[in-house]
């Protein structure tokens, strides 16, 4: 363990390898075990259970009782050297578990930035994860599953392997994602339907009317007007080149992935 001029607590159990960036907290009873290298800044809350191969960054604040790092749950694991990435100032709260990538997947698990994880958060294997996020108490992400920025999860949601969910959109509590969700995109039920745009995180996040009456009008387009996916993206195609906002729906779309919700 390298010289840390934060304060760790002496119940602790710190690994030989672990590397801490200065200024880092480690209170009563945490576990930090195997290749893990932690930012400046963190704190570390009593009992959680950090092991690597995982990288932290900075300024992140590690709540009670999660388990970091630990290898996946997929029955195809077999203890290889597959790792954990988290990025800059993420809250992670009691309970939430974040799991090690597959070497069938990605080889790693990637969190971004200013992201918050509430209480019983699960992370599955091979997750991309971008930034300023919000995942309510009990969210479930499956493996493979990669979610853009500014997305938030309700209660309860949960999303099914090598799902995706676009930027800006929301998740309603308890909606279960079995299709992927496209960017700006209000999903809710089991199994989630599309309804509407996420109007209001648009406007919070400084959209300008004009932008949200595109998107809205794009939606209207995806949706509403009963064409084939290739039709209306044909028709996003040229709302985009007026209202760049557009452009990520454009992208989402001509993915190969499992379908949108409908």
């Amino acid at each position: 363990m390298t010289e840390n001029t934060g304060k760790i607590d002496p119940t602790a159990k710190i690994g030989s390898d672990v590397v801490l960036g200065r200024n880092v907290t480690i209170r009563e009873y945490a576990i930090i075990d195997g290749d893990v290298k932690i930012g400046d800044d963190c704190v570390i809350e009593p009992f959680a259970v950090i092991r690597g191969p995982t990288v932290i960054g900075r300024r992140n604040h590690i709540y009670q009782f999660c388990s970091i790092g630990e290898g996946c749950q997929d029955l195809k694991y077999h203890g290889e050297p597959t790792t954990l990435t988290i990025g800059d100032d993420n809250t992670i709260r009691e309970h939430c578990s974040m799991h090690r990538g597959t070497v069938q997947g990605r080889g790693t698990t990637t969190v971004g930035n200013h992201n918050l994880f509430m209480i019983n958060t699960h992370v599955a294997h091979d997750c991309i994860i971008g930034d300023n996020c919000i995942f309510s108490n009990n969210a479930t992400l499956a493996g493979h599953v990669t979610i853009g920025d500014w997305v938030i999860f309700g209660g309860l949601a949960a999303i099914h392997q090598f799902g995706r969910v676009g930027c800006h959109a929301f998740v309603a509590g308890m909606a279960a994602l079995n299709m992927d969700v496209p960017p700006y995109v209000l999903a809710a039920g089991h199994y989630a339907q599309p309804h509407g745009i996420n109007k209001v995180g648009l406007q919070r996040r400084g959209f300008t009317p004009e932008a949200i009456r595109a998107i809205s009008e794009s939606y209207m387009i995806l949706y509403k007007h009963h064409l084939t996916i290739e039709e209306a993206i044909e028709q996003i195609e040229a709302i985009a080149k007026e209202h760049k906002e557009v452009q990520p729906l454009v992208d989402f779309l001509k993915f190969d992935g499992r379908g949108i919700i409908r």
